[in-house]
């Protein structure tokens, strides 16, 4: 909103009013008011869970010191969700259509998580909702993400053309005529397209139309969406729930989602400037610095949300806002062509997944082959393993967090080691 005021005021040579329009300004106000808010609302709202009586009920895992946490106030996701939604409003530009898809990717699965903790604590159904509602939703977010990635004419990126490959159209849209040019000759351009990056690799792109290349042509768009949406929502529903597997200690997932955010901005920025794109060589996206300001926002409510969720905790974000933080790195990464990067930036939720995975799955073999189930870890997800062995929770965080800045240090790097 104060975009378009000083953007209006600036072509009237009000004093000052310029400044706004840069992304570098307008991230560093955004970072500052996500604080602000949550910050200032966090207690407030804390209080207020309080009065509803709106606790954690804590389940006997024999865990150290879990009963301490009886009665701390959950869905604080909410403090999360309004210092990332309020900050972006007011100063990204709402017509930009990576800032919008953040925007539903924020509010649908914070609607999804909200509706998860009201049903535990409200209704005292500690199952909450339904896996399959959750799956839902998750689904149907990868399907809009997807088709907008796909089929809308905002989203393009800047690539290197070879001539020859170009259709009798492009050329007479793109070439002078009365220019002679070589079959080997390139031009840069943009144009829709569904290649990614992929890291540690010289020519790091990725198509994923080569999946179906096999196919004829007539059917070859389609399949390609197909494809594209199913990876979107594998992505989205990986992330999401990492998220909220790790989201079992005070302030695990909410210093390393904090940590990924920064990444994530950093990647955006370097690939929304032309300047840094060619030096990295990398995909220039344009319109996408706008991600900046949205992810300065996440960084802001997270570290905000941390002031309160450090332990002890003061208050836990529920599913209200883990679903929402895994969901938004995941469109993040996709959007900036980078989700293939995740496994690495996103090392410590992979690591939960995979824990919970193995352990449920060796289970289930040991008990059918021998009659007695065994396990890989004294507990699932990875964190309470730890804690079974004596580690101070803490500590755990910290070399958690410790963990998270190295991969996203390593996540970084990736765009020159190839």
């Amino acid at each position: 909103m104060f975009y378009y005021l000083f953007k209006y005021l600036d072509s009237l040579n009000f004093p000052g009013a310029g400044v706004f329009v840069y992304i570098s300004f307008r991230s560093a106000a955004a970072v500052i008011t996500s604080l602000f808010i949550s910050m200032l609302i966090g207690k407030r709202i804390i209080r207020f869970l309080q009065l509803k009586q709106v606790g954690e009920e804590i389940r006997n895992l024999g865990l150290e010191g879990q009963y301490q946490k009886q009665g701390t106030p959950s869905m604080g996701g909410i403090i999360i969700l309004a210092s990332i939604i309020i900050p972006t409003l007011l100063f990204a530009k709402l017509d930009n259509i990576y800032v919008i898809l953040m925007l539903v990717t924020t509010v649908w699965l914070g609607l999804i998580g909200f509706l998860d903790d009201y049903i535990k604590i409200f209704k005292k159904n500690k199952e909450g909702l339904a896996g399959r509602f959750k799956i839902a939703g998750q689904i149907v977010l990868g399907c809009v993400v997807g088709a907008t990635m796909f089929f809308s004419d905002d989203i393009v990126i800047s690539e290197r053309v070879n001539i020859s490959d170009l259709s009798a159209r492009e050329k007479i849209e793109l070439l002078d005529p009365g220019v002679p040019y070589s079959g080997e000759e390139e031009i840069s351009m943009e144009r829709k397209s569904t290649k990614t990056t992929i890291p540690f690799v010289k020519n790091n792109e990725f198509d994923y139309s080569w999946i179906v290349a096999f196919i004829n042509k007539e059917h070859r768009q389609l399949l390609t969406w197909l494809v594209f949406v199913i990876i979107v929502i594998f992505i989205v529903t990986a992330v999401s729930n990492g998220a909220n597997l790790t989201d079992g200690l005070d302030g695990l997932a909410t210093g390393t989602s904090a940590i990924i955010g920064t990444a994530l901005a950093i990647l955006a920025y370097v690939s929304s400037n032309i300047i840094f794109a060619d030096y990295l060589n990398i995909m220039f996206i344009r319109d996408s610095g706008e991600l900046v300001i949205f992810a300065s926002a996440f960084i802001g409510a997270t570290i905000g949300f941390l002031w309160y969720n450090s332990y002890p905790a003061q208050v836990f974000m529920g599913d209200t806002g883990s679903l929402a933080l895994g969901g938004i790195i995941a469109v993040f990464a996709i959007i900036i062509r980078k989700e293939l990067l995740i496994p690495i930036l996103c090392g410590s939720f992979l690591a939960e997944n995979l824990s919970v995975v193995i352990q449920v799955a060796w289970f289930k073999h040991t008990r059918r082959k021998y009659g007695v189930g065994r396990r890989v870890f004294l507990m699932a997800p990875l964190h309470h393993h730890y804690q079974r062995k004596g580690y101070p929770e803490p500590k755990i965080v910290t070399r958690f967090w410790i963990v998270a800045l190295i991969l996203a240090v390593i996540s970084i790097v990736t765009l020159k080691i190839r």
